[in-house]
């Protein structure tokens, strides 16, 4: 029988780097980190074949004397955490006391530092988790660590790294996270001796997430940027700013899907859920949203400490949190209305007899408002146009009042953002003029996008309605899903649900959403007790009520090939103006583009 022994230190180093160290990118996180909570103002990395070979960080930052050295590479030594109060609320970007010892167990390493009241600097050398003697040595102010040949004693994991720039890879995208959350931070990278990425510090010393748009579209790109929609909103003790993309600015993965609590960036399932849920109304199906996302919040309200590569916190109140999330971006999202960001300018007369475009009075969908034709009404230019226009050698009497293409109203007045219609194309598109371009609207997506939100607004003016089953029905579940339906049944409730509980692992279900009831209730009620589970709240109810209001809005919406007059196809575009997310149809496909004039310009090779 083995009896009970102690590891040595350096094996129960090298266990601890196998949850700590998973690869190039996991040590540069660990070291750049510790330089930021040092005060760096500028982090130098250093990296050769991505890394594996060579990993040098250098930082301005304040320093470790020279008798800590030693006590920074030891186990569970840290200057972040004192007492238990500490470590429950951490406001820094470290905290575990395992990273340098971990590193240092897995590869070559070198502490090199100087503090400011230092007259030279020291270094200490770990070889393979040997600590050698600490020694003096010129460094500037701040802290240089090298690493070289990681996982060299440690054949099993060296063979689980992936190619160079698979490796490299790796690092660039975390530092592009973290350049989006510290702007006040200069970050030098190169590689193999060759400079190859820098992020310019903008000298002050904001809160993380106050980047500059230069940052945002120098992390993510200009489309991006072009795209995103500031978010500031702030209640119950917590506040979200950031950026979230514009629908219209999708992607196929989450590859743009940066969120930080605190400052740390993080993934969190609950919050993921929310921006998604946000979404689910005007995003094309299968597309991903893109946000930067900084979540702030009392430290003690949230636990940093449960996992051992700090990705992971859990939250005291994660219901809030989710609930908080998906509101403030759902009132955001309900603002991209069609026309959104174009500047009013001048460039079209308003028509006469029709008042300047607002949310207050608009003619709805169906109301044919009087509006006069948009044609030219000088005579000697419609004279002019008429003679251009006409069949070759036909002669048109002066005054003929023939049929005239519909031209655009003296520039002299400022125009509402879709601006006014001009004519229709093949039964489909609506175009409308500008005073700096031209409008293309899908109509039948604009106005399957109008009778939806109507129909939503209708249907949450009277409320969830209810069905009372005509026969109780009885539901078998799990345990779990028993004690979840006892504790929120007054959610499941307002959620339409009537129900209670007949024993360990059976519900009598008594009522349901009355606008579900011929549907598959028993499968949606076990989908809302399992998000209530998981997230705190459920939003399937809204989601299969939303779809068959859609699918009523697209059956209800005008269909291609129908010939709309000049005030109605103005009347769409009042409403698209005015109506929550008409930016995106139903089912996430945009409602409208805009081009302007330099771009047509570019077309016909103008100017040039």
């Amino acid at each position: 029988m083995v009896s009970i022994h102690q590891l040595p230190d350096t094996l129960i180093n090298q266990i601890a780097a196998g949850e700590v160290v998973e690869r190039p990118a996991s040590v540069v996180k660990e070291l750049v980190e510790n330089a930021l909570d040092a005060g760096a103002r500028r982090v130098d990395i250093d990296l050769e074949e991505g890394g594996v070979r060579l990993i040098r960080i250098r930082d301005d930052g304040g320093g470790i004397a020279p008798d800590e050295l030693p006590l920074a590479v030891s186990r569970h030594a840290t200057s972040k955490i004192a007492s238990l109060d500490d470590l429950e609320a951490v406001a820094t970007l470290g905290f575990r006391g395992e990273a340098l010892p971990s590193i240092a167990s897995v590869s070559r390493f070198m502490l090199s530092s100087r503090r400011d009241d230092a007259a030279h600097g020291a270094s200490l050398q770990v070889d393979g988790g040997k600590v050698g003697a600490v020694a003096p040595k010129p460094h500037p102010r701040g802290t240089t660590v090298e690493v070289r040949d990681l996982f060299y004693n440690v054949p099993a994991r060296r063979k689980f790294l992936r190619a160079e720039r698979t490796e490299l890879g790796h690092v660039e995208e975390w530092l592009r996270s973290l350049a989006l959350a510290r702007p006040d931070v200069e970050l030098r990278v190169s590689h193999n001796g060759k400079p190859s990425r820098r992020y310019r510090g903008d000298g002050q010393s904001g809160l993380p997430g106050m980047s500059s748009g230069e940052r945002l579209g120098e992390t993510l790109g200009e489309e991006f940027a072009k795209h995103a929609l500031r978010i500031e909103h702030e209640g119950a003790g917590l506040r979200l700013h950031g950026w979230i993309a514009q629908p219209v600015y999708s992607r196929a993965s989450a590859d743009q899907q940066y969120l930080y609590v605190n400052g740390r960036s993080i993934r969190d399932r609950s919050v993921a859920h929310a921006v998604k849920q946000a979404y689910a109304d005007v995003l094309f199906h299968g597309r991903q949203p893109a946000y930067v996302l900084f979540l702030e919040l009392d430290p003690t309200r949230v636990d940093v400490n449960v996992h051992p590569a700090k990705h992971e916190v859990r939250f005291r109140d994660a219901r809030l949190v989710h609930d908080f999330v998906y509101r403030t971006l759902q009132g955001a999202l309900a603002e991209t209305r069609a026309g959104a960001g174009v500047a009013v300018s001048t460039g079209a007369s308003q028509p006469p007899g029709m008042e300047a475009a607002s949310a207050g009075a608009l003619p709805p969908w169906a109301m044919r408002a009087p509006q006069p034709d948009l044609s030219l009404r000088v005579d000697e230019a419609r004279s002019a146009y008429v003679q251009l226009y006409a069949a070759p050698g036909a002669a048109v009497a002066p005054g003929h009042d023939v049929a005239a293409p519909m031209l655009p109203p003296v520039a002299d007045e400022r125009v509402p953002p879709l601006g006014y219609a001009i004519a229709q194309l093949h039964g489909i598109y609506v175009l409308a003029e500008t005073g700096d371009g031209l409008i293309v609207v899908d109509m039948h997506a604009a106005h399957e996008r109008i009778g939806y939100e109507k129909l939503k607004s209708a249907h949450d003016g009277e409320g969830l309605r209810t069905q009372p089953l005509l026969v109780p029905q009885a539901v078998a579940v799990s345990e779990r899903e028993a004690d979840v339906a006892e504790r929120e049944a007054a959610t499941l409730a307002d959620l339409g649900f009537e129900l209670s509980r007949t024993g360990p692992q059976s519900l009598l279900l008594r009522s349901v959403p009355a606008l579900l009831a011929h549907g598959d209730t028993e499968a949606l009620l076990r989908d809302v007790l399992a998000d209530l589970r998981e997230h705190g709240e459920s939003l399937r109810i809204r989601a299969a009520r939303d779809e068959l209001l859609s699918t009523m809005a697209c059956h209800g919406a005008v269909r291609a090939n129908r010939r709309l007059t000049i005030p109605e196809m103005n009347a769409l575009l009042r409403e698209m103006e005015a109506t929550e997310r008409s930016g995106q149809c139903n089912h996430g496909r945009p409602t409208w583009a805009r081009f302007t004039l330099p771009e047509i310009d570019r077309w016909f090779l103008r100017g040039r």
